[in-house]
């Protein structure tokens, strides 16, 4: 006859303590302190009566779970707002849950959520940053279905929503040529190797002034490249328009309007204006780009670029769902291979902080 298993309850009896106190010690639970004597007697009578802590339920599969992860720069910027809000609304309509990795622009951090992957098991992921992990995240999009974000031109051969991003800044361009502006400055983030699609959007807007012959009156002013190695917060790129307006201000340049890579460095462009006395656009225009929520609220309206921000997040999030459906469908390795691409076309939308060039005179008086 099989020899009865030793439980919790006769662990006790044996130390002469309570159930509970066993099932402490045992999981090593240091919330509540024992004496050395306690512990001993405990761990003696355990190993006298052959007693191991029952095997815990193994959790359930992470692949059994119905989660997506999403890889952000940052929160501090409405577009990633924005974006996010597209991706959370399809996967509830769906029953997924969505965890995002947000790497703060760290590419140590952006590494470990990659790493963390495999572990992690998503049905699928969304890459929202820029391809610094290229190969990384080509080699997960073998293994589990991914969508990126990302430019047009970006070196990748996986499932996209894309954006050209020279055509935003060629539509700033040519809306500020057709109301006459001739000398403008252009204001950006840092401009740094690793942020390609910053440098696309400002190639778009100097190459039109370039085909319009004034290649020499875009003045491109960014943010020293040490701020992409700060943590952001949640004014980062608002006080960075703001300080880079300032400083266009004090060079004493004549410029007739302001184009900002986003949105937020365009209302930190306006409030510098502003607070110096110069009126929007009467003095000077200023245009944006994304079309935040903001961009309409705003004591002046902004002029930006519209490129539909929260559709991203809904189709990236479909064609995730979309793979994992095709999964269930085929056996591992027999699934078609298909590749998603999705592109938009960014449209201009022209509220009050853009006008047509302002007088010359006016504006050399208003400079003195």
């Amino acid at each position: 006859m099989a020899k009865k298993k030793a439980t919790s309850m006769d662990v006790a009896r044996e130390a002469g303590v309570s159930q509970a106190t066993v099932s402490m010690i045992l999981n090593k639970k240091y919330n509540v302190s024992f004496s050395k004597e306690t512990i001993r007697q405990v761990t003696e009578a355990a190993e006298k009566l052959d007693y191991h802590l029952p095997k815990q339920r193994i959790r359930r599969s992470a692949k059994s779970r119905k989660l997506l992860v999403v890889f952000c720069p940052t929160l501090t910027n409405p577009y990633y707002v924005m974006l996010l809000q597209g991706i959370e609304a399809m996967a509830k309509e769906y029953g997924y849950g969505v965890f995002v990795c947000n790497t703060q622009r760290d590419l140590k951090i952006e590494e470990n959520y990659l790493r963390m992957m495999r572990e992690v098991q998503p049905l699928g992921i969304i890459y929202a940053c820029n391809p610094s992990f290229s190969r990384q995240v080509a080699e997960l999009s073998g293994e589990i279905p991914v969508v990126v974000i990302s430019n047009r031109d970006d070196e990748f051969s996986i499932d996209a929503v894309a954006l050209n991003n020279q055509k935003p800044g060629i539509l700033m361009a040519r809306h500020l040529l057709e109301l006459g502006h001739r000398d403008v400055a252009f204001i950006a983030p840092p401009l740094t190797a690793r942020q390609h699609q910053r440098q696309k959007r400002v190639g778009g807007f100097l190459m039109e002034f370039e085909k319009a012959g004034l290649s020499d009156h875009v003045l491109v002013r960014s943010a020293a490249d040490s701020k992409d190695t700060e943590i952001p917060n949640i004014e980062s790129e608002y006080r960075m328009g703001y300080d880079l307006t300032v400083e266009l201000l004090r060079e004493g340049q004549r410029v007739t309007a302001i184009a900002a890579l986003n949105d937020m460095m365009a209302f930190g462009a306006m409030d510098a204006l502003l607070e110096r006395q110069y009126r929007i656009p009467g003095d000077i225009s200023v245009v944006g780009c994304d079309n935040t929520l903001f961009s309409r609220f705003h004591t002046i309206g902004l002029t930006t670029v519209e490129h539909f921000v929260d559709q991203k997040g809904r189709d990236a999030c479909d064609i995730i769902l979309r793979k994992i459906e095709s999964q269930k469908s085929y056996r591992k390795g027999d699934e078609p291979t298909s590749i998603y691409h999705i592109e938009y076309e960014p449209r201009l939308i022209v509220r009050g902080s853009t006008g047509y060039v302002p007088d010359e005179s006016n504006h050399e008086k208003k400079k003195k």
